[in-house]
């Protein structure tokens, strides 16, 4: 499984356009930079953290001990004058030293209250009735909202009772750290009920805040100090997006450069390039396109190129032109220099003294006339790169030998040839063949009937040539021409043709196989 989708994710990303790899490939060599960026940005978050948290344990820490002392102080001394008035009530000592530990505490508003059990004043001076309830000899506090703190103790027998008022002004100012320097936010906390001290101001949804309990060990009282810790600010949050937005920066930017200067110029060269035709000068791009140097010279050699192509075709039309006109001058010279030949053999033909030496000259002109022929068709078909057509040039040479056959007894050739194409070479010697063939049937038998087929043979690229006669049976006649005058000829003829020549004395036909080129 895993090597299938290993090979999926490479076809997928083969498939991809060159901009997008590119675009891949930026990405995630920059992408470690970019978390290196952020991981450093939380780590200096966070060491941020942790001094203010350190900060806030020592402020905590001296602001809770500085409230415990005074808060303890102050009730042991309302302990000791509980106890001797809960003796002697009218034990004035006790109360004026009770008196003198609060008299420093009265000008911020501190003051304190020891009654009886029937709710007396001994000591102080009365307070208003508070939670805050003595039933033991154990310390009990009250908060008293947005105005402070009152403690409560009572005597061992439970006789008499002392409560003590802790303005919130006081409270605050013996929680305040030594150190200024920082902000803090505290409050005196019991149970849920607290009392603010220090308040801070609002933040905003995004302030953080770093919060410490410090038992203060009196009644249970507590006190909660806290401090601003990094704010997620916007530049905080910039600083924690910038890495992300650099490296996208840099991907996009250097895809869009390398697209730009490279890799668009490049595929408008290509595309040029592949519509470029022989003869043709590529076309130059516009200066904005192929803004890379290289690239523009690049376009420059392949525009060179396409010049010198361009001039080379232009020559070689020239030469091709130059080259067609001389061919068709040579034929028209050969075929005027056979014509000449053909005319003069039939000029000495009418003069000749005797048949034999006529019916020589009209065997000699038959075979020029073939070679006519061949030349003829050869020339048209040059033109075409084809081949010429045996159907056309055999039914033109039977054309011939009616012709130029004795009068009144014309020879009856019947063709059945299908449209093989053959090159010159094998045209001239089938010309011939067909010719000797039809001249040694003539000569045996001037009233017997030739069939000339062309028909495909077992071999591909490959036709049998098959000339058929009642004069080509075996006769004395037959073997005595074969022998002194066509024999050779027809053998030198089937060399040429690279094919043996079968004779078949009982059905008087003659069979050769020759190659061909193709079909129309």
């Amino acid at each position: 499984m895993t090597e299938t989708a290993g090979k999926w994710s490479r076809l997928s990303l083969s498939r991809l356009p060159t901009g997008a790899k590119l675009l891949l490939v930026l990405s995630g060599a920059l992408l470690p930079l970019a978390l290196i960026a952020i991981v450093a940005t939380l780590q200096t978050t966070r060491l941020t953290d942790a001094e203010a948290r350190s900060r806030l344990r020592i402020a905590a820490t001296e602001s809770a001990r500085s409230i415990a002392i005074e808060l303890v102080g102050d009730m042991t001394a309302l302990r000791v004058a509980v106890n001797a008035l809960d003796i002697d009530p009218a034990d004035a000592p006790s109360c004026a030293r009770a008196q003198g530990v609060f008299a420093q505490q009265a000008s911020v508003g501190a003051r304190f209250e020891i009654a009886d059990r029937m709710g007396h004043v001994l000591c102080g001076e009365r307070l208003p009735r508070s939670s805050a309830t003595a039933t033991d000899a154990a310390t009990t506090a009250s908060i008293v909202p947005d105005r402070g703190l009152i403690l409560a103790i009572s005597a061992p027998r439970k006789d008499v009772v002392a409560r003590a008022f802790f303005p919130q002004d006081f409270l605050r100012e013996l929680g305040r750290p030594t150190s200024r320097a920082t902000t803090f936010a505290s409050a005196l906390i019991l149970d849920d009920e607290a009392i603010d001290l220090e308040p801070l101001p609002d933040g905003g949804p995004l302030q953080r805040m770093e919060t410490m309990r410090t038992e203060l060990g009196i009644a249970g009282l507590a006190l909660r100090t806290s401090v601003r810790s990094a704010p997620v600010t916007s530049s905080m949050v910039v600083a924690m997006l910038l890495p992300l937005l650099m490296w996208a920066a840099a991907a996009w930017i250097g895809w869009f450069v390398v697209d730009r200067l490279l890799l668009r110029p490049l595929r408008d060269l290509r595309r040029e390039i592949a519509s470029f035709k022989p003869g043709e000068e590529v076309p130059v791009p516009p200066p904005s396109r192929l803004p890379a140097q290289e690239i523009r010279e690049l376009g420059e050699t392949f525009r060179t190129i396409s010049r010198t192509v361009a001039e080379h075709e232009a020559g070689l039309e020239e030469g091709l032109r130059r080259q067609t006109k001389l061919t068709r001058e040579v034929h028209h010279r050969v075929k005027n220099n056979l014509q000449v030949i053909a005319s003069l053999i039939a000029f000495h033909a009418r003069g000749a003294a005797s048949a034999d030496a006529t019916a020589a000259y009209a065997a000699i002109q038959r075979r020029v006339d073939a070679l006519a022929v061949v030349h003829r068709h050869h020339f048209a078909e040059l033109e075409e790169h084809r081949g010429l057509n045996l159907r056309t040039m055999i039914g033109e040479l039977a054309s011939n030998l009616r012709a130029t056959s004795d009068k009144g007894s014309g020879v009856a050739i019947k063709l059945d040839v299908d449209p093989f194409l053959v090159n010159q070479d094998v045209a001239v010697a089938v010309a011939f063949l067909f010719t000797e063939i039809v001249e040694l049937a003539y000569t045996c038998d001037t009233a017997a009937q030739i069939k000339v087929s062309v028909k495909a043979g077992d071999q591909e690229q490959r036709a049998t040539l098959r000339v058929v006669s009642r004069a080509l049976l075996d006769g004395d006649t037959l073997r005595d021409l074969a022998r002194n005058r066509y024999g050779r000829i027809l053998e030198g003829l089937s060399r040429q043709l690279r094919s043996p020549l079968h004779h078949d004395p009982l059905t008087g036909a003659y069979e050769i196989a020759v190659a061909v080129v193709g079909r129309e």
